[in-house]
């Protein structure tokens, strides 16, 4: 993969910056070793081929521009059997609609339609009796003499599983189950995943499919007012291959389950713990509930749940005058290119009075989010609840984060009252 070469010092300092990016501390703050990376440029080349980005301007053009194109099917096919995209993990998820290009992107997302307002408006009251709910069980646990509690497994983890879980009609019993396949799925889609890595991704996405094809098999015997229901009514009217159907179906319920929970519930537990580590940001939120929607969209710039977005290239060109030949990669590290000082002013400061708060946390063009609205939804829901009705709430440590590069997740959020 790929025409670029590098010289060897150049190349031992980016692997040398990797290995501190893998390291507990450098997941636990990756921005000076972004700093340094962009540093070097706008665009450079990573040690393993194709090109590093971290220029906020560059990763937004990559993201809309047709030129650049998700690693599909046939991508993956071409760059051998033995290789990382072609582990059965990769090869599954290269199925769901993320991992499209048109034309078949733009008719599996016509076909699973959206979270348009009105279907919002509906899951509002559903997320805030969600939320009323788990911020109790945080109370309870602290008045009834606990020391701390885990504000990520009590609510970060369990609001996205129920919001999404109650949509699709998936029994509750088996919400916790799916929470945790989603986390070990997700390795998969990591920058640079290990072998046993990816060997707990297949066989936590060998379990998805066989638990979600026999939820399709039997949703067919009595279909109701539910998404899973609508799709397959939507697939059989345009497959007549009943299988064939029901897999398309899976692959969408697939989709929004992995969208759904695993980049929510970091952007929760981000969102309280920016709020947690600075008393005077409380402050402004009890005072100014207004700025909920700008605090929210800044910690997506500040600290977004996905740090690195891949794409190849459509065709032999040049970026930022640098050669690239079809099939190339790119690795949009968005996680820098958000503190990017041209894009914005004084970016390593957390400020809610940002006047605008451009951010790639939802990726951009075609590939857009379909799930943004339901994030922001159970984001700024979370905090206007937090805010109102736990107002001593405090960190009592810094949150151990999970062993990855590219999907931000905190382990843990031990908070306590003040």
């Amino acid at each position: 993969m790929g025409s670029l070469t590098t010289p060897s010092s150049d190349r031992r300092a980016t692997v040398s910056l990797f290995s501190r990016l893998r390291t507990a501390q450098g997941q636990a703050d990756p921005f000076p070793l972004y700093t340094e990376l962009r540093s070097r440029g706008g665009v450079s080349p990573a040690p393993w081929g194709g090109l590093l980005v971290t220029s906020f301007d560059t990763c937004d053009r990559i993201l809309r521009s047709g030129d650049w194109l998700e690693p599909d099917k046939s991508w993956r096919d071409r760059q051998g059997h033995s290789t990382r995209w072609n582990a059965p993990s990769a090869r599954e998820i290269s199925n769901t609609m993320p991992a499209l290009n048109p034309p078949e992107h733009t008719s599996v997302r016509r076909a699973a339609g959206g979270f348009d307002r009105t279907t919002i408006q509906r899951m509002g009251e559903t997320v805030r009796e969600l939320t009323d709910g788990l911020l109790d069980t945080v109370a309870d646990r602290l008045r009834d003499g606990e020391d701390e509690a885990d504000f990520a497994a009590l609510v970060s983890e369990e609001l996205p599983v129920a919001t999404i879980g109650a949509w699709l009609s998936l029994p509750s019993a088996d919400w916790p189950q799916l929470r945790e396949l989603t986390h070990e799925q997700v390795y998969t889609q990591e920058l640079l995943p290990s072998s046993s890595q990816l060997a707990r991704s297949d066989v936590a996405m060998a379990e998805l499919r066989s638990y979600f094809m026999d939820l399709i098999r039997d949703r067919r015997s009595h279909l109701g007012d539910d998404p899973v229901s609508r799709w397959i009514q939507t697939w059989d009217a345009r497959e007549p291959d009943r299988d064939k159907a029901d897999e398309a179906v899976y692959f969408l319920v697939l989709f929004v389950l992995l969208a759904a929970l695993e980049t929510t519930s970091t952007l929760l537990s981000t969102t309280a713990l920016m709020l947690l580590e600075e008393p005077t940001r409380w402050d402004l939120l009890s005072t100014r509930p207004d700025l909920i929607p700008a605090f929210v969209e800044e910690t997506l710039r500040y600290d977004p749940p996905i740090h690195v977005i891949s794409r190849v290239a459509a065709k032999d060109g040049s970026l930022n005058g640098m050669e690239v030949r079809a099939d190339d990669m790119v690795h949009l590290m968005v996680g820098a290119a958000h503190r990017d000082p041209v894009a914005h002013s004084d970016p390593e400061q957390f400020d809610p009075h940002r006047p605008t708060s451009h951010h790639l946390a939802f990726s951009g063009g075609i590939h857009y989010c379909l799930g943004a609205p339901l994030a922001r939804l159970e984001a700024q829901t979370l905090l206007r609840q937090l805010v109102g009705r736990l107002p001593r709430l405090a960190l009592t440590r810094r949150p151990p984060r999970a062993p990855r590069v590219a999907f931000r997740r905190l382990l843990r959020l031990d908070v306590a009252l003040a």
